[in-house]
């Protein structure tokens, strides 16, 4: 779901120039032993998975004028035709995954990092070769060190070895137009995202502002590092994306469900 903010309290219609591509994995249950369970609200209930969390698992592509950028990356899972489901959503899209330049991460959790890698003939390999891979170091360090199961370090051998890292400290400028923002709420060393292209600001907050619904009410989740401060940044994300006219690329379970919730400028994909 693609939402651009223009005023809280008014439903206004804005046309954006960069294009933003949603690349849906589905919806997925996860409990204490971390396995990721296909969700369909169409047809299973959530009372027969008690103790799990609920996710949807969404990572986006956007083109500008300059790269073609894939924020996180998924799961990683196969379709019935053996391919990863993020290369056939980007081809879907028009594009190849070769295409990818830039493939920014907000964190490094298995629901956002199992698609960097792909298995073929038996062997892993960078599922985007040709991209600049951009992490913060911080994050990358934690994954090694064995604190959360949440990690999975066979994916980050494969990319030590073959893929283009580059490792970002705190908050700063990537490049021209992409900036990048310690945010440290969903996990000790998550970073959020802006880019501005052509006039256009579009903002990726991944696990710090995963659902538009976030922003109407206020709540700690057990899920995050910093409970708190996770609540008080999705308010100030709200707020900044309110008055300066972001595109925010969200996740959600239904795009129809949140269209009566809110009073912002909606647009689908």
């Amino acid at each position: 779901m693609l939402i651009t903010f223009l005023h809280l309290h008014s439903v206004h219609l804005h046309i954006i120039k960069h294009e933003n591509f949603p690349l849906g994995e589905g919806s997925y249950s996860v409990d204490a032993s971390k396995k990721f369970i296909p969700f369909n609200p169409q047809v299973d209930n959530f009372r027969d998975r008690p103790g799990s969390l609920f996710i949807h698992v969404n990572p986006f592509l956007i083109q500008t004028s300059t790269d073609l950028i894939l924020f996180d990356a998924g799961l990683g899972y196969k379709n019935t035709a053996g391919d990863l489901h993020l290369h056939q959503n980007i081809r879907n899209a028009g594009f190849d995954p070769e295409d990818v330049t830039l493939v920014l991460m907000s964190h490094l959790h298995y629901d956002h990092s199992g698609g960097l890698v792909v298995e073929r003939n038996g062997k892993f390999e960078p599922s985007f070769p040709a991209a600049e891979h951009v992490i913060q170091r911080g994050e990358w360090e934690t994954a090694y060190s064995g604190r959360s199961s949440s990690y999975h370090t066979d994916i980050f051998d494969v990319l030590q070895r073959s893929a283009q890292l580059t490792f970002v400290e705190g908050s700063g400028q990537f490049r021209s137009g992409i900036s990048y923002e310690l945010s440290g709420g969903h996990c000790q060393y998550h970073h959020v995202y802006h880019v501005e292209d052509a006039g256009e600001k579009c903002f990726f907050g991944g696990d710090e502002l995963p659902e538009p619904e976030q922003l109407i009410r206020r709540f700690k989740a057990k899920y995050d590092y910093d409970p708190q401060k996770a609540m008080d940044l999705r308010e100030v994300y709200g707020k900044k994306a309110a008055a300066e006219n972001w595109t925010c690329l969200f996740t959600t379970p239904n795009r129809r469900r949140w269209v009566p919730l809110l009073t912002m400028a909606i647009i689908l994909q």
